[in-house]
């Protein structure tokens, strides 16, 4: 007779995903560190009373708003390189769909989180209960479908019996590198309280492996054909690179043959700024010698990237007739794009395998000449930009500088939206592949702080983390800090203060829009509020200030936010790359038939790369 253990269903679910274990290159890890949970009626006495009963087997951290916590996940499982995860537990109603977002980051940036809101009845006794969208077409809706586009797997467990498959089909997803994202198991309120006799083996350990694929050997001989052939070759490191340990990997091949390396937004720090072959960021945010290198190259090798305008500048950026792509990429999904070359496999095996079959091969000695006489004038204008202004405030680029100086070689910066991920994406100059942690497949608003501790948590203490975060996105959720204050996870938080929305400000300006409704002075204080949530608070008016302050927020044992107000009129250096945003084709505004007339013209450099 099979063994059996009763207990409720919040209870076997507790019990199952303290036993998830991953393993990669013989190395394993608990798969969830914990459950981020804000408790209400659909939750508190289902996994709520599982995660008291069992805390010491799945720790449990309380959150201040659901979205949040999301994030806060996403920022772990990314910074342990998808090897480790949180699980998000919620009410039915407004805090199931709170989630969303953060669903829908993290399933952007492939990045695993399994997210387990609350539901309505399944016995439908009461119904409607609170809190329950009432559809007419059926009985069987509820709010937690909005997680269907958003995950990349979906189920209702309305009997006990369908949770066994349901939690094995939830690890597959969250452990596989070409399919992860978020993972959504809506829990009715009355299934997880109710018991049920479980197998016994459901609650032994298991570990799932996560393979390195290898390329297919005939596709292998093609890529390191055109490679070998290509005269301008160039190689785009993507978020794959970092998530696969690839980076020693790309730093040989890069040295060896001499082929230039770019980086998109997740790719950054797959090289040290000071690399050789690094030609720093790519496309609309990128370095003026990376683009420029891309507009000519004739073989591209794209490693884990699966291409984003930002990367592609909107499909203008590689203008070379007959530019062939290679893709490197363990998602078919990406190694398809552009009728590139479709090297389906894991970043580091394929590097690998790319290294061997190109041994002894090497650029032309003028190519590697001009990519180091690019890059050399591109680092002497992130020099200029890190230099003082031209009035009395610090301006951004100013602020980024100084906290590039003050960091450690692996403390990590944390960014999210508006002008900001821009301009470090450009600019920063990455030590370490973990130390550039920038949320850019979504560009979520409010992911700054939260993220940050999610970072923190998985960095430890021998690193510091600095989060940088405008005005415009503090607003949308700062509520973290008080998280992170109460449970003693440092950060150090840079605040800056410009008045709006700075970046969406610029794109308002481009378009014709003439910063239309990106502008407000704030009536209060927003070094005070963070002040109010626990945080000690450093203020500083000028870069010398600001630069004694952030040391002073470094070397404190607490969350600390520096307050800073720069000059948003001062730009970073130009890309000289191109982002499409369509413009009004019709306007009686002057400025917005400029636009539109400058837009009509950029379209011209569009391909369809094909």
């Amino acid at each position: 007779m099979t063994a059996t253990v009763r207990l409720t269903v919040g209870q076997a679910v507790v019990r199952f995903l303290a036993e998830q274990w991953t393993e990669r290159d013989g190395e394993r890890h608990r798969f969830f560190a914990g459950c981020f949970g804000i408790f209400g009626h659909g939750n508190v006495a289902g996994l709520g009373q599982a995660l008291l009963q069992y805390g010491d087997a799945l720790p449990y951290r309380a959150a201040r708003n659901e979205q949040a916590m999301v994030h806060a996940a996403v920022g772990y499982a990314r910074m342990n390189d998808r090897l480790r995860a949180y699980a998000c537990t919620t009410s039915v109603g407004p805090g199931a769909t709170n989630m969303v977002t953060g669903a829908a980051l993290a399933t952007i940036n492939r990045i695993p989180v399994l997210l387990l809101p609350g539901d309505v009845f399944a016995t439908r006794v009461a119904n409607p209960v609170l809190q329950e969208l009432e559809d007419a077409r059926s009985y069987d809706v509820s709010v937690n479908d909005c997680f269907k586009p958003v995950s990349k797997y979906w189920d209702r467990i309305n009997r006990p019996e369908q949770l066994p498959a349901a939690l094995l089909a939830a690890m597959r997803v969250l452990t596989d590198p070409a399919e992860t994202g978020a993972v959504t198991l809506a829990l009715p309120q009355d299934v997880q309280a109710e018991a049920y006799d479980w197998p016994a083996e459901l609650f032994e350990r298991r570990v799932w492996r996560v393979p390195r694929r290898v390329p297919e050997p005939a596709v292998l001989a093609e890529a390191a054909r055109l490679l070998r052939t290509a005269e301008r070759p160039l190689i785009i490191a993507g978020g794959g690179v970092i998530y696969s340990g690839a980076t020693g990997e790309l730093s040989v091949l890069a040295g060896e043959t001499g082929i230039p390396v770019a980086e998109t937004q997740a790719g950054k720090g797959s090289l040290p700024w000071d690399h050789p072959s690094a030609v720093g960021a790519i496309g609309a945010t990128g370095t003026a010698a990376a683009n420029a290198l891309a507009r000519e190259a004739d073989v591209v090798l794209g490693v884990g990237t699966r291409y984003s305008d930002f990367t592609t500048a909107s499909r203008s950026l590689f203008a070379r007739p007959g530019v062939r792509f290679v893709n490197l990429n363990v998602a078919e999904l990406d190694a398809a794009k552009h009728a590139g070359l479709a090297l389906t496999a894991d970043a580091r095996a394929g590097l690998a395998a790319l290294r061997a079959e190109l041994a002894g091969h090497t650029v032309a000695a003028s190519y590697r000449t001009e990519t180091a006489e690019l890059t050399a004038r591109w680092n002497a204008a992130v020099d200029r930009a890190y230099a003082p202004g031209p009035g009395p405030l610090p301006v951004q680029s100013e602020i980024i500088g100084i906290v590039n100086e003050v960091s450690g070689p692996r403390d990590v910066v944390v960014c999210a939206a508006g002008s900001m991920p821009g301009d470090l994406h450009k600019l920063w100059r990455t030590r370490d592949p973990k130390g550039y942690h920038v949320e850019y497949g979504y560009s979520c608003m409010g992911y700054e702080i939260a993220g940050g501790l999610g970072v923190k948590l998985a960095a430890g203490d021998d690193r510091e983390v600095f989060v940088l975060v405008g005005d415009g996105s503090y607003l949308m959720m700062a509520q973290e800090l008080v998280t992170a204050v109460a449970d003693g996870v440092k950060l150090v938080v840079v605040l800056v203060q410009n008045h709006g929305f700075a970046s969406i400000g610029n794109l308002s300006e481009s378009v014709g829009a003439q910063r239309f409704g990106t502008r407000f002075r704030l009536p209060g204080d927003l070094a005070a509020s963070a002040a109010a949530m626990g945080a000690d608070v450093l203020r500083a008016t000028t870069a010398r200030e600001f630069r004694a302050a952030l040391r002073q927020a470094r070397d404190s044992a607490n969350t600390t936010v520096v307050h800073i107000e720069t000059d948003p009129a001062v730009p970073a250096p130009d890309s000289e790359a191109w982002w499409d945003v369509p413009v009004a084709e019709v306007s009686t505004l002057e400025a917005t038939a400029e636009a539109r007339a400058r837009y009509e013209e950029e379209r011209k450099a569009q391909r369809p790369l094909l």
